[in-house]
């Protein structure tokens, strides 16, 4: 799963590499995010699907929402698998509508070593170096309830043992003309389906090495978590 992410670039630099004719975005902004160690339940800048056109906006990563069985509570998923969001009740008011993309450069993934009491995190990327387009779905504005504000996901898929080979879900990463696609108000939910279930960029890939264990601490920040340490 995806627990924490990077986002170094400037929107403009995502925008770029999403849309290089700028028919979807005239604009956006130039400053470097420069976000290192990116965790649940902080406000990420987004773009999400809207009938007007994709928008950029600063929303919760984590959809709360409460669920009566098997007793009552409250549950706010920061990711969810493509085929339970298919199938399942629960996610009914945000597939397919309400369609996302998270723009990054890589995330994280921790690792159990033999003798090593604490997990040993990985920093996975593009071999390209380029951005990335996680697919996923959020509810932008707040719901009925109070309890329902707004929030997204990260949806996940199967990593078929090819990263990092300890995780088996990993984040489905578009690519820049699927990720359009994915944006597309024309978009039938089996196409969706069909994207984020098998559509995702392949293992291969992606690059991945060993980085601080600093990482593990949301408090830490700045571009020396994603050095190698190998």
């Amino acid at each position: 799963m995806c627990g924490r992410f990077v986002m170094f670039r400037s929107l403009d630099e995502y925008v770029q590499e999403l849309d290089p004719q700028r028919d979807l975005f005239t604009s956006a902004d130039t400053t470097p995010v420069e976000r290192y160690n990116i965790a649940p339940s902080t406000d990420v800048p987004i773009i999400h699907a809207e009938p007007d056109g994709p928008q950029i906006s600063p929303v919760h990563w984590g959809w709360k929402r409460e669920v009566s069985w098997p007793k009552p509570k409250v549950v706010q998923p920061i990711n969810a698998r493509i085929e339970t969001i298919a199938k399942g009740r629960f996610y009914k008011d945000l597939f397919p509508d309400h369609r996302a993309l998270v723009m990054a450069d890589g995330w994280y993934e921790w690792v159990k070593e033999p003798g090593d009491e604490k997990k040993q995190p990985f920093f996975i990327r593009l071999k390209s170096h380029k951005p990335m387009f996680f697919a996923g779905l959020a509810q932008v504005e707040p719901g009925p309830s109070p309890d329902e504000p707004p929030g997204f996901l990260i949806i996940t898929a199967d990593a078929a043992g090819g990263m990092v080979d300890v995780h088996d879900r990993r984040p489905v990463v578009l690519s820049p003309e699927l990720a359009r696609e994915w944006l597309s108000p024309d978009l039938t939910k089996d196409r969706a389906k069909e994207i984020a279930r098998d559509l995702g960029e392949p293992a291969e890939d992606f690059e991945w090495y060993p980085v601080s264990k600093d990482v593990g601490n949301v408090k830490n920040k700045g571009a020396y978590l994603i050095k190698s340490i190998t």
